[in-house]
């Protein structure tokens, strides 16, 4: 082999190994399974939203309401959970997952390939917990007298504290409801349904206090490959709330969680 040759054939080498390891990997990925296949192909509905909407032996109000309104149009569905919010909803717009489980009304004007299924799930209240202070919350102007804390990126308390620079963040509820335990704050700002829970698991005096600053209604959403779906989900779900099903669901989920405060 001349010196000329002996240069360029390694990096020949190099890039053909290069090369080779690319292909396997490539094919290795078009071939392995979805990631958020769920088994016997029962469709997937993402969430992020933990207890009591979802548990882990999917019992919550979200997965059993989810597997009786699939059920009731012949097919099969399960929710999955996902820290990541933004994460969520990206893999549902590109059809990874067959849709999302409870979001907002409009979701679909910035992920053009979802569809709403037009019977709300639920109403999301939006409320405030304390301690040692009760008073009624009519409106946000009633939290000025008292040191507020909520977790980082929730929207509907960002845009509605008027910019106050002494409100208290935090990144999930396990370190909101600590606040509240070691009076470090006089309110802290959640969901009334995951507030309750969190309440009861950490046998915490937190109060609800009333009325919700905000509710929002919930909705399921479908990618749009799933489109034929809506109209008769949203049909079942109807169904389900005329014939009682939905509020057992409820009354065996989240009422009992009420019933403690």
């Amino acid at each position: 082999m001349s010196a000329i040759s002996s240069k360029i054939a390694p990096h020949m080498e190099n890039g053909m190994t290069r090369r080779f390891f690319t292909a396997c990997i490539c094919a290795a990925l078009l071939c392995a399974p979805p990631a958020q296949a769920a088994p016997g192909g029962a469709l997937v509905l993402n969430t992020g939203v933990r207890a009591p909407y979802t548990q882990p032996d999917r019992s919550g109000f979200l997965d059993r309401l989810v597997a009786e309104l699939f059920r009731r149009v012949g097919l099969q569905a399960e929710v999955q959970v996902y820290e990541a919010s933004e994460r969520a909803m990206q893999n549902a717009d590109a059809g990874i997952d067959d849709g999302m489980a409870m979001r907002i009304k409009g979701l679909e004007k910035q992920y053009p390939n979802l569809i709403r299924v037009p019977e709300k799930v639920i109403d999301n209240d939006f409320v405030a917990y304390s301690r040692k202070h009760r008073f009624e919350v009519r409106g946000w102007d009633a939290l000025a007298p008292y040191q507020v804390a909520h977790i980082i990126g929730w929207k509907v308390f960002e845009n509605n504290l008027g910019g106050r620079r002494d409100v208290t963040l935090v990144r999930n509820a396990e370190q909101l409801f600590e606040l509240l335990r070691q009076d470090r704050t006089d309110v802290i700002l959640y969901e009334r349904w995951q507030g309750l829970w969190w309440a009861r698991e950490l046998a915490l005096d937190a109060r609800l206090l009333e009325p919700p600053l905000a509710s929002t209604e919930m909705f399921i959403y479908l990618h749009r490959k799933h489109a034929p779906l809506a109209g008769k989900l949203a049909a079942a779900l109807a169904a389900m709330k005329q014939d009682g099903s939905y509020r057992r669901i409820f009354d065996e989920t989240l009422a009992p969680l009420a019933a403690r405060r």
